[in-house]
């Protein structure tokens, strides 16, 4: 796939060099054509454990973030992955080199949160997944939901994020990237960053790489 030279010029710009200094990117056009079957999908679907360095380019990020969680239908604003009382409480962040972007699905692009390469603190102990060139968190805002206690929202974001991140999960498989969904990760150290309000919390992140030769 990235060794494909049939891309068009403007492809050729890979993410962290193209947002290496703006603080929005503007998405391509998601191509709803690619990949694999849905049942070929499900047949090599895994959890990863090693991941390639290689930038990823500009299109595939565009397809996998519109995959996870983007507005499949524009007239109604509705996503590629349901919620609960159609909160759409998951927010996607993406963490790269150059820093963490926040993933406006309304508008399908990328603005810049923060400078730094952040993917350390998502890594944790597990200092492997460092080396993939995206992470993708998942963070819920239960106030989204209209009703309901906060351990009932909890329950709701769990299973919102886990939704998502199959999405991320099916998308990777289908079109040769590595991935794996995690919740170990400096909670504290993101939230700091992030600044994230007390309603808002970080429930799964994504590593994102292509698959290794």
């Amino acid at each position: 796939m990235r060794k494909n030279i049939g891309y068009l010029c403007f492809l050729l710009f890979t993410v962290s060099s193209f947002a290496q200094n703006q603080e929005i990117v503007v998405l391509n056009k998601p191509d709803t054509n690619r990949g694999l079957s849905l049942m070929q999908t499900l047949s090599i679907r895994a959890s990863e454990t090693e991941f390639d360095t290689t930038s990823i380019l500009i299109q595939d990020l565009s397809d996998l973030l519109w995959a996870s969680n983007g507005i499949n239908r524009p007239e109604t604003g509705k996503r590629t992955a349901p919620s609960a009382l159609n909160a759409q409480d998951i927010d996607v962040y993406v963490a790269m080199k150059s820093g963490i972007f926040f993933y406006n699905a309304n508008k399908h692009l990328l603005e810049k949160l923060v400078d730094g390469d952040y993917r350390p603190d998502i890594a944790d102990k597990q200092e492997n997944f460092a080396l993939a060139p995206i992470i993708c968190l998942l963070v819920s805002d239960i106030s989204r939901f209209r009703f309901g206690e906060d351990s009932l929202r909890l329950t709701w974001a769990a299973i919102d994020a886990g939704i998502v991140s199959q999405n991320i999960n099916l998308f990777c498989a289908s079109t040769g990237f590595s991935t794996r969904p995690r919740t170990s990760m400096n909670q504290q150290k993101l939230r700091e960053i992030l600044k994230l309000k007390d309603s808002q919390y970080i429930m799964l992140n994504n590593p994102i790489a292509y698959k290794k030769d």
